[in-house]
Parts: C-alpha cells; structure tokens; sequence
C-alpha cells in the first residue's frame, strides 16, 4: 500500500497525487451525491455531517455544516487514515461529536484514491457511532464500485462501436474501389485514388509519380523522375512494368506498383511504411488496385480529350452568340473571365480595355479582386507587348522569360500564360490574360482557340461601345451634359416602386429672358452650362439630375427626405449666385413623397415641386421654398 500525504506531495510514481485525482474525481462526487440520496431515507444519519477528500487532501464533495474545531479534527483523522490506508477516528470528541474517516479503494487500480470523514452525535455511544460509520463507509465504497463497473462497461460498448465503425470503414472502402470507373475526371480521380490507399494503409507515406499529363491536383502527385536517387524503384518499377519490394536496413518497407491501364503505363504508385507495417499479403489488393485506377485513369483521359475538343466547338459557337446579345462592355468582360477559367482550367484570368486618352490598360474584369480598376501604361508588361506587337503570346514559364514585368504574374505566382489582343475597329483595344501556377500548363491548341475567341470578342466590344454611345446621347441633354427630362422621368418612377421615399429639386434661373436679352443666347447656353455644372458638384452619384427644360433643371435625390433636399437646394442657390458669370441667381422649389402618400407618381412630384418654385418666384427670386 502506498503512503500518500494530504498536502499532495508526489506519489512514489512521481506523479503528483492532484494529476491522478483528476481522471477519478467525477466518479466519487457523483457516487457521493447518488450515496447521500440513499442514506437520506434512514433516520440513523440525522444530524451527521459527511466530507470527501481526495488523495491530494482537496475537498472533493460536502454534506452538512462543521465549526472550524471540529474541521480541523476531521482533517487530521483523514490524513491518518490516508497515511495508513485504512480508518481513524478522533482521541477526542469535540461537542460532543463522534469524528472519524474511511480510505476508498480506487477499484481499478487497487489504489486510494479517497477518504470519506464522518461526523456523527454520539447520542447512541461511541460504539453504535463507528458501526455505523464503517457501514455508511462500505455503502459508500459499494457505489463507487457500482460506478466504476459502469464506466468500465461504458469502455467496452465504446470499444465495440469502434469495433462496428472499423468493419463498416472497410465495408466502405470497398464501395470506393469500385466507384473508381465512375469518375469521369482526372483529378477527382486521382484524389479518390489517394484518398482509398492513404485509408487501406493508415500512417503510410504515398506518392503517385505520372510519367505524363502531370497534374498538380494533390501535393503527393508529382513527375517520374528518371535518374539515380530518392525515385530509382518507381523509375524501375515503371521501365519494368512490375511491382518492386524494398526493405531499408532499420526495417521499413518501399512498395512501387505499376500505374498502368490497358494502352500504356502512366505512372507509379509508391508506398512507404514503418518497419511492422507492411505485410507481404497484402501486395495483390495493392497491385489490383493500382491497375483498376490506372484503368479509370486511361478512360478519364480519353473522355476529358474528347469532352475538350466538343467543348471548344461549342464554346466558339455559344460564346459567339452570347457575345453578340450582350450590349454592355462590363457583362462582356465579366463573361469572357468566367468562361476563360473554365475552357482553359485556368487558375488567373485578366481582361483589360486600352484607354486611347490616357495611353493606359484598365483591368475591366478579373477572378483577382484586388486587381480589378487597377491601371498601366502602354508598353508595360505582357500587355505592352501585345499591344506593340499585336499579336497573341505564350509563356511557357515566368521565371524563364527574361525581365518582363507582370503583376498578374508576380501577385498570383503564377508561371504559364496565355495572351491575346483584342481588336476594335481594326486597332488594339485590350488584351486577354489567361495564367495558371503551373508551368508549361498551356497547349498550343489553347493558344489557337484563344486567338479565335479574341476577334469575336473584339466584335462584341465594338457593338457594345457603339450601343453606350447612343444610348448616352439619347438620355443626356447635348448642352448641359445632364440626363434628359424622360431618362429622369424614367428614373423617378423607378424609384417610387422599390424605395420608402425621395425627394425633387426644381431649379429655375430668375431673369433668364433678361439674361439672353442683355448678352444673347449665346451667353444665355454658357450661364445654363454654369448652373449644370454647379449642380453637379453639389450631389451625390446616386442623384440624378436633368435639365427640364429651358432654363429650369431637376434633380431627384432618392431615399432624402425634404430637410437633406432643402440643404442641397440652398447650396446650389448659393454657390450659382457666387460662382456665375455674368452673375445669375436660382429658385428652387422641393417636394418629397414618401409610402404613406395617397397618391404617389413623377406627375404628383413635379406638381408639387412646381407649386413651391412658383411660391420661391412669388416671394422676390433666389430663395428656396418646399411644397
């Protein structure tokens, strides 16, 4: 029996008694708790007091209230009892009090791992006192066996679930085998392929070395290597068209099979295992599963080739059309990035637009966020030589192509590319990005059919541009450069069917006749140019403003209520009075509609407005009035 002091000294193991308490502490206190309930129901125990402690002398569970005396006396006959590995009870008994403590038996490990103290009226005599303690303290060892008979059995269901889940992993994995020939890709393929040896061989080291068609779809996927070194069995193994067994001198084992389908041998798969791991028996399952996904494997490929070569005829046609339906540059490139991604199995995609004025490429488009906006000049990079050149490019590899300067390629790691111009109206007007992290990714047939879609693109562009131009011109008045009275009326009702509220400005420039009688029309189109101008800086993106007609402007201010309008309209008024010239003063007139308004259309607003200019007009000019 060992000794084991109540300070929590470290045990003879060297492991301090509180470390070993705590695996078993939820057993006693919830054995104490189920052992209270039950003596409860006896009156013998009335008026007693209970404590449990563990081996590192801390209170572990408590019943009934001790003044500091008789918790003092109790401590020093647990520590006997602990020291001793059996009971003590107290010399003395202070009020009166029979004091005693019981050691309990750790059941598995025939250890103590408690001590139970009792305090108890010594109304019965002393005698009646301790046999009754010593059959609280059985009854209380008897539940804390119980318990760890549960536990115990709680260990051995969870040890046979674990059993079941094993049998069933197996039972799954042979399903997985099987559903090898249903993967119609390669790198799903060569993933499942992984991921059913890395679960047959549990702590196994595997990798798969492909002489040809190398993708990079997992970091254990890599090229076969044909020299002298770390790869000369899987070389060996491939060259031979035989699985090779080698042993290293501490014991580990190094399995290569053959990756082969009925046509050729694509690869090796190598296995290395722990001295133990590794037995003889298992090599056939080994070799026949390397061969049913190289088999898989040779079916995946012949079915992505043929899938490709349908996919860029049908690309050609369906991009075609869909280019030539769409009629906004920003849903073209934003088209052209995704699509690229997909035909091409790239990884980085950029489609830049060349801005003739500012002699600079603007990425319009890109699966790169922090990409996009971003702006360089003409000769800069891959593009500078697309635009020089005018032709297509393909970079095999990025750290091999000289000192050609490429954010694309620098921010992304990437190392091959694929480029093309885009041709507007017979010139370079942006250029095509396509990249992937993996050198020498690109065929040269990718580089053809990107060549081929570009022109179509080039088309598209040139369509989409002209469209925004006329668009532009038929909603924008050609004097102020403001939207026209119907794009506004347009706008307004809009709005009024998705917003909670919004509010108008009616802008009228006061002695506008006297303006161009005095100056000429001339002068009169310069002072509106002024006031359209002036407005324009005085309102968000999101307002819209218009010229009316005449000398009156309209600006609608969606989601402002008349407060934020009549802020705005006072500086329009303003700076027009301080910045015109000749000097020229505004009124305006604001209203606002909001849902709870019976009637809400453009023609309510503008009436309303409409009142409050003629109220602003009515009360002496260059001043604002709400209606």
């Amino acid at each position: 029996m060992r000794d084991h002091e109540v300070d929590g000294s470290p045990s003879p193991a060297g492991r301090p008694d509180e470390e070993r308490n705590r695996p078993i502490r939820p057993l006693l206190t919830d054995s104490f708790e189920v052992w209270l309930k039950e003596i409860g129901e006896s009156r013998a125990w009335s008026g007693c007091a209970f404590r449990l402690f563990g081996i590192d002398g801390s209170e572990l569970a408590r019943a009934g209230d001790l003044t500091e005396e008789v918790e003092t006396v109790l401590r020093e006959c647990v520590s006997r009892a602990m020291r001793s590995g059996g009971s003590a009870e107290a010399d003395s008994m202070p009020d009166g009090r029979y004091v005693a403590a019981y050691s309990v038996e750790e059941p598995e490990r025939y250890g103590i791992c408690a001590v139970l103290g009792f305090v108890m009226p010594t109304a019965a005599g002393a005698n009646a006192c301790r046999l009754l303690a010593e059959a609280g303290a059985l009854h209380f060892r008897s539940r804390v066996a119980a318990a760890a008979e549960r536990r115990l059995l709680h260990r051995i269901m969870k040890f046979q679930r674990e059993a079941d889940r094993v049998w069933k992993r197996k039972d799954l994995l042979h399903d997985a085998v099987r559903r090898l020939h249903d993967q119609i890709d390669v790198p799903s393929l060569l993933r499942e392929t992984i991921s059913i040896i890395e679960t047959l061989f549990a702590g196994a080291e595997l990798e798969l070395h492909l002489s040809q068609d190398y993708a990079a779809v997992d970091r254990r996927v890599k090229p076969l290597v044909f020299k002298q070194g770390v790869d000369e069995i899987c070389a060996r193994s491939f060259l031979e068209s035989r699985p090779i067994t080698a042993y290293g001198e501490d014991g580990s084992v190094e399995v290569a099979v053959p990756f082969s389908g009925k046509q050729a041998v694509y690869g090796v798969l190598d296995l290395k295992l722990k001295a133990g791991e590794w037995n003889e028996a298992e090599l056939p399952a080994f070799v026949m599963l390397a061969e049913e996904a190289g088999s898989a494997f040779e079916h995946a490929k012949l079915y992505e080739q043929s899938n490709l070569l349908i996919a860029e005829l049908q690309l050609i046609n369906d991009m075609t059309k869909r280019l030539n339906q769409s009629l906004r540059p920003k849903e073209i490139f934003e088209f052209i990035t995704r699509e690229f991604l997909n035909v091409f199995k790239a990884e980085f995609c950029c489609v830049l637009q060349y801005d003739r004025e500012e002699h600079r490429f603007i990425v319009m488009s890109s699966n790169i966020p922090a990409m996009v906006d971003e702006s360089f000049p003409a000769d800069y990079g891959f593009c500078g030589i697309v635009m020089q050149t005018k032709e297509p490019l393909i970079i095999s590899d990025y750290r091999e192509s000289g000192n050609v300067e490429s954010k694309l390629m620098e921010v992304t790691g990437a190392r091959s590319l694929i480029a093309s111009p885009i041709f507007v109206g017979g010139e370079v007007g942006g250029v095509i990005l396509v990249a992937h992290r993996s050198a020498n990714f690109f065929s040269y047939d990718n580089y053809k059919l990107l060549q081929v879609i570009a022109s179509h693109v080039g088309l598209a562009i040139a369509n989409a541009t002209l469209h925004a131009a006329v668009r532009r011109m038929a909603i924008t008045d050609n004097l102020t450069g403001l939207y026209a009275r119907h794009y506004l009326n347009e706008q307004i009702q809009k709005r009024q069917r998705q917003d909670p509220g919004g509010s108008l400005i009616l802008v009228d420039i006061d002695f506008f006749k006297k303006v161009n009688d005095t100056y000429g029309h001339q002068i009169g189109d310069q002072i509106l140019v002024q006031v359209g101008n002036v407005i324009k800086s005085c309102i968000r993106e999101t307002d819209i403003a218009a010229r009316w007609g005449g000398e009156e402007l309209a600006v609608y201010l969606p989601m402002a209520r008349v407060e934020q309008a009549l802020r705005v309209a006072d500086r329009i008024r303003q700076r027009v009075e301080a910045e015109t010239e000749p000097d020229v003063t505004v009124s305006c007139g604001v209203s606002e509609w909001t849902q709870d308004d019976e009637k809400i259309s453009p023609e309510t607003l503008f009436y309303r407005a409409d009142m409050a200019l003629y109220a602003a007009k009515n009360s002496g000019r260059n001043t604002v009035i709400s209606g």
